[in-house]
């Protein structure tokens, strides 16, 4: 990737035109790289390919491997080794060519065939949530993508730093023994915290709340900034106080709109009081209150 050229700089594939690869494309492209050509099975891939990338020919995987300097692999953690293997297997990639796959779970093992032939393999995993439209192209510029590069391979880190930086994204490196917990953080924190929000939102509403999404997002959205500015300075609530009292009342209130909510309110309310106590935010007499109150909780149940 020649910082002095002009024009196209690398003929791109995209397996598949998923909501990430289509974005990825589409982030490419408007980086001067071309790409020539993307997979996409579904209708909704296609309709994607069409937006994001309209000048891109819809071709078969290996097709689409075969004619590309740079492949993306956009598919399911599942489907990364066998879907490799078997380009490999069909001659379509070749010594020379860099692949690079955007799972946050795997690691540049799973692309250990390429690599025996010569690919220099990359695993790049945009930081993001992605829904596959074109606004998906400008929040890259406020995302972090994880890079893990073959640990006798310098030279991948640069590749991918490079690519990264030029999809207007920060790139940061994670080793390759890392890759699972990294991964299992984020969904931790991003997945799951939609859960969290929308049985928020549904308690709510059973509580004759008509407009929950407004009540929420003021105090939703501070809460995240606190915890990203303060750490575990930024909680708040009756945990944090040791109000053993509410929480009780709270675990009686969930257990008759949703008895289903239970248990989850009863192990972050736990969790938040081993931090705050930690942190030094709660004293220890108040913690032993709370967890009390949560392990009554639990006998009853």
């Amino acid at each position: 990737m020649s910082a002095g050229r002009t024009g196209p700089r690398l003929r791109i594939g995209v397996i598949s035109a998923g909501r990430v690869g289509a974005v990825l494309g589409a982030a490419a492209q408007r980086a001067g790289h071309h790409v020539a050509a993307v997979s996409a099975v579904s209708e909704a891939s296609r309709r994607r390919a069409e937006e994001l990338v309209p000048d891109a020919a819809v071709l078969p995987p290996d097709e689409v491997a075969a004619q590309a300097d740079l492949v993306l692999l956009a598919v399911p953690d599942d489907a990364i080794a066998g879907l490799v293997r078997g380009l490999v297997a069909t001659g379509s990639l070749r010594a020379g060519q860099i692949l690079v796959h955007t799972s946050g779970a795997h690691g540049v093992d799973v692309l250990a065939p390429a690599a025996e032939i010569g690919v220099l393999v990359l695993a790049m995993h945009p930081a993001m949530t992605f829904t596959g439209r074109a606004e998906d192209v400008e929040r890259l510029a406020a995302a972090c993508t994880a890079i893990t590069a073959s640990d006798v391979d310098e030279a991948g880190w640069h590749v991918a730093e490079a690519f990264a930086l030029e999809l207007g994204m920060e790139p940061v490196k994670v080793p390759a023994e890392s890759r699972g917990l990294y991964h299992a953080a984020l969904t931790h924190g991003a997945n799951h915290l939609i859960t969290l929000v929308n049985d928020c939102a549904d308690l709510l509403r059973e509580a004759g709340v008509d407009i929950a999404d407004r009540v929420m997002a003021p105090i939703l959205s501070a809460s995240l900034d606190n915890a990203l500015r303060f750490g575990d300075r930024g909680i708040t609530g009756p945990v944090m106080r040791g109000d053993a009292g509410t929480v009780r009342a709270h675990l009686a209130a969930l257990r008759e709109a949703d008895p289903g909510a239970v248990a989850g309110y009863r192990a972050l309310a736990r969790r938040t009081a081993h931090r705050a106590e930690r942190s030094g935010i709660l004293r220890a007499d108040g913690a032993e209150e709370v967890r009390r109150a949560l392990d009554e909780d639990a006998e009853e149940s």
